[in-house]
């Protein structure tokens, strides 16, 4: 928290705008839009949700198929699922960790053969780097799929000039409090199409007609965010820059209190872009080392010390068994090999020194 969100709070309880309505949601939809350059939101409950109102509007349902990046979050792909479509999943680029548009371009001339054009393609912006836009944008375009951006992780990231998920058919975002900002929970859909957003919000307030009286001529959801956690987005919207700024200090910090550990990489950099360095993640090279990051993360545990192991690729979900996936090799590695350090913007240097104090006595027993 940077100070400001409890003042925002205060002014929207003297507004009496408790539930999902007021105007905290207007302000922090009209920051939001100037902070990504997308001129249509739409502040929901979830970044979920807001993938759920896409998929609706898109008619996603059994029989068809929506391809997903394959190293994500499990919400990226779920609420397809829900509604019926059989998931494709696309190995990222060992360059980035995000999708690798060579395989993506198998995956679309594949559907193309088969006469099943999918119904949407899920890139995601993953641990705060976008994905690469032009490449996929243009994919997409020549086979006439719509394309959806997962930056969920990325707020504040860029690709070029563009802020991170100003592309595609439209976006999603996440505030859940591990995010780059929090409304506690939350997230935002964006587009450039205005038809797509006032829909989305239309079905997010139960598909309501305007009318006096309760009119519905098809069902809805109850998936708009409330005026108390649009006003601590408001406030966190303040200091997203110092945020980042911190974000990307830590990452720095880290490679530099342990660079000379030959063993360890860390998670590139796309040379298209900024990354928010949402969490810093290492990689440990078993060529190079015996220990495995579920032996730092033991012992990092041992501390009182909270580390993760990087995003399990879907295709190796139980729940996803038998999904065909075009490559896998270097999410499984990523995987396997990887580990997501505190990465909190509140961590101080002396959190930096005690975490890669105990990595390095870590990887020094072995």
């Amino acid at each position: 928290m940077g100070g400001g969100e409890e003042q925002r709070v205060r002014e929207a309880f003297a507004s009496n705008y408790i539930a999902p309505t007021g105007p905290m949601v207007d302000r922090f939809e009209a920051l939001f839009s100037e902070a990504v350059g997308m001129p249509n939101v739409c502040a929901l409950s979830s970044g979920t949700a807001a993938l759920d109102l896409l998929f609706r509007e898109l008619g996603v349902q059994r029989g068809d198929t929506v391809i997903c990046s394959d190293l994500t979050f499990v919400a990226s792909i779920a609420p397809a699922v829900h509604a019926g479509a059989t998931p494709v999943f696309i190995d990222c680029d060992d360059a980035t960790w995000t999708m690798n548009p060579r395989l993506l371009a198998e995956a679309l001339l594949e559907a193309e053969r088969k006469g099943a054009r999918p119904k949407a393609v899920v890139a995601v912006d993953l641990y705060g780097q976008c994905c690469d836009y032009d490449r996929i944008e243009a994919l997409c375009a020549r086979h006439g799929v719509p394309l959806i951006v997962d930056a969920a992780e990325a707020l504040g990231a860029r690709y070029g000039a563009r802020a991170a998920g100003d592309a595609g058919w439209a976006s999603v975002y996440s505030f859940n409090g591990n995010k780059i900002i929090t409304t506690s929970g939350g997230g935002m859909l964006a587009s450039r199409d205005a038809g797509v957003v006032e829909r989305a919000r239309k079905r997010s307030q139960q598909s309501r007609e305007a009318a006096v009286w309760y009119e519905h001529r098809e069902l809805g959801y109850n998936y708009r965010l409330s005026n108390i956690c649009a006003a601590i987005g408001v406030g966190q919207l303040a200091h997203l820059d110092t945020i980042i700024a911190r974000k990307r200090a830590i990452a720095a910090g880290y490679q530099a209190r342990l660079r000379d550990i030959v063993a360890i990489s860390w998670m590139p950099e796309a040379p298209t872009g900024t990354s928010n360095r949402w969490l810093t993640i290492l990689q440990l090279d078993p060529r190079l080392t015996r220990v495995t990051p579920e032996q730092v993360r033991l012992a990092l545990e041992a501390e009182n010390i909270e580390s993760r192991p990087v995003w399990k690729p879907m295709h190796a979900q139980p729940v996803f068994a038998g999904a065909r996936c075009h490559g896998g090799a270097v999410s499984e590695r990523l995987f396997r090999q990887g580990l997501c350090l505190p990465s909190g913007a509140g961590l101080g240097d002396h959190d930096l020194d005690r975490v890669a104090a105990v990595v390095r006595a870590c990887v020094a027993s072995f």
